[in-house]
């Protein structure tokens, strides 16, 4: 059995071993909690994309998309709160020069009481975090920090500053001269711009309330505790939906989406134990309701994705600042009014994290001598970055050029991957590894009956099946469609 943490270095390791994730500028010593995705990486992170794409917008006949520019109006974020309100409270340690989040290093001083069973410390100090955030009280935080003697985890000393608040807004110069120029940021989410277009939406959509906006895309955060892997980092990607609905309605559509949402995250086949809902006490300032779904990461219980009410906030401010209405005209009752929003967000890099840390597997495998352990990535066929591979028996007899013609004739419709090196055992490995459902073998037999065989990664049982039945089986079990209807 793998512990928690030796589970977590394996994955890293497996990352990067198969082509998943690499860190960014590695030959230069790599650029801090920024990563890029590799072959096999891009692939997966795309059909999650597509997997969440199509649940919004194909599956919801009053759900469209958009994709607004990452840079934007200055005045977008002022009336967002980002520029006055978009900050962590930090303290710095003296002795080791790090800096850290002081609400993370209480929620990691709370985990500790309840592992060792002092739940009523960790309730406690739980009562005592959230009423200092809530009354933005850095204090009261660098208090709670000193009286539960917490240190820091580098030096192992409490030599602390003062808690203070830092802006993770990214910040640069748009035009040719740099004096000259305005100060605009790096987007810290997508959600503005769907605001931003909401009444062009609705007006060319002929959109009626209920409706939502999804939008994909990168996000910049000038995180300073940037850590566990791609978990938190300073460049990322979100997907989210705005939903807007009816002032007075907005209780019933957050519970739609909170059902919703999870059941699109069991779709996945990840078993329901692995999540959990948390509630938040502290409200940010634009909402009145607001839950995470948390995943249980080897590392604890961590936020995937957060489903939000958002009262008239946003419209609100940006119609008050832009000087333009923001408005619905409700033909029913011949009324116009500002719209509430339920909002969806889930970070693309945590979903792909979260499938890696539960898809990934050591099993025995053979019998004595033989014995040995096989490493599966037992991800969703419908996610999986390769669908099929394609292999001859040998590299003589016709077989290769029998397999380039299968091959050929899956491509167009799957991603596939030939291989002819290696003994076929370890060939069955590889694709193991990286978690490519099917492998397909071309031997003797294929050229007198057009049969293959078909190997199924999970059970490791192989079929024989005619060539020209390839394309239905494959369609079947890695096609999207199934897992969609299994999402709503």
């Amino acid at each position: 059995m793998i512990s928690p943490e030796e589970l977590f270095k394996k994955v890293t390791a497996h990352a990067k071993e198969y082509g998943f994730i690499f860190q960014s500028s590695e030959i230069y010593d790599g650029l801090g909690a920024v990563y890029d995705y590799g072959q096999n990486g891009v692939e997966l992170k795309n059909n999650l994309r597509e997997y969440w794409w199509k649940s919004m917008v194909q599956m919801n006949e009053n759900i469209v998309g958009i994709d607004a520019a990452i840079f934007m109006h200055p005045k977008v974020w002022k009336a967002s709160g980002h520029v006055d309100g978009f900050s962590d409270p930090m303290i710095d340690n003296k002795d080791s020069k790090k800096r850290y989040r002081a609400d993370q290093l209480l929620e990691e001083q709370i985990e500790k009481y309840e592992k060792k069973g002092k739940t009523d410390k960790a309730e406690a100090l739980n009562a005592a975090m959230n009423k200092a955030l809530n009354d933005n009280d850095l204090k009261a935080m660098y208090n709670l920090i000193v009286e539960h003697e917490i240190v820091c985890p580098i030096s192992g000393t409490r030599n602390w500053t003062e808690v203070r608040q830092f802006n993770l807004m990214f910040s640069t110069q748009m035009g040719s001269v740099a004096d000259e120029s305005d100060a605009v940021y790096l987007r810290p989410e997508t959600a503005q711009g769907i605001f931003v277009n909401f009444l062009n939406v609705q007006k060319t959509g002929r959109m009626k309330i209920p409706f939502g906006i999804a939008q994909t895309g990168k996000a910049f955060r000038n995180e300073i505790i940037a850590r566990q892997f791609i978990m938190r980092m300073r460049e990322f990607e979100q997907m989210e939906m705005q939903f807007f609905v009816k002032p007075g309605t907005e209780m019933e559509w957050f519970a739609h989406w909170k059902k919703t949402r999870l059941n699109w995250h069991l779709a996945l086949g990840i078993p329901a134990d692995s999540y959990r809902f948390h509630d938040h006490e502290k409200l940010a300032h634009y909402a009145n309701a607001a839950t995470d779904i948390e995943f249980r990461f080897p590392f604890g219980f961590k936020e995937v994705e957060g489903i939000h009410s958002r009262t008239d906030f946003d419209l609100r401010n940006h119609q008050e600042l832009s000087g333009k209405k923001l408005q619905y005209f409700d033909p029913e009752t011949n009324s116009s009014y500002i719209p509430y929003v339920i909002e969806t967000s889930i970070g693309l890099d945590r979903l792909f994290l979260l499938l890696m840390c539960s898809a990934y597997r050591e099993e025995e495998t053979g019998e004595g001598d033989k014995k040995e352990i096989r490493t599966v990535l037992a991800l969703p066929p419908q996610v999986a970055p390769v669908k099929v591979a394609v292999f001859p028996l040998t590299k003589k007899d016709g077989l290769p050029e029998k397999a380039r013609k299968i091959m050929d004739s899956l491509m167009p419709s799957f991603r596939c991957h030939y291989e002819e090196k290696d003994a076929i055992g370890k060939r069955y490995r590889r694709h193991d590894a990286i978690g490519t459902p099917f492998c397909i073998t071309v031997d003797h037999e294929s050229l007198q009956n057009d049969t293959v065989t078909l190997r199924h990664r999970d059970t490791m049982q192989q079929e024989r099946v005619a060539i020209d039945a390839l394309e239905g089986i494959l369609f079947k079990h890695t096609g999207m469609s199934s897992l969609l209807k299994n999402a709503q």
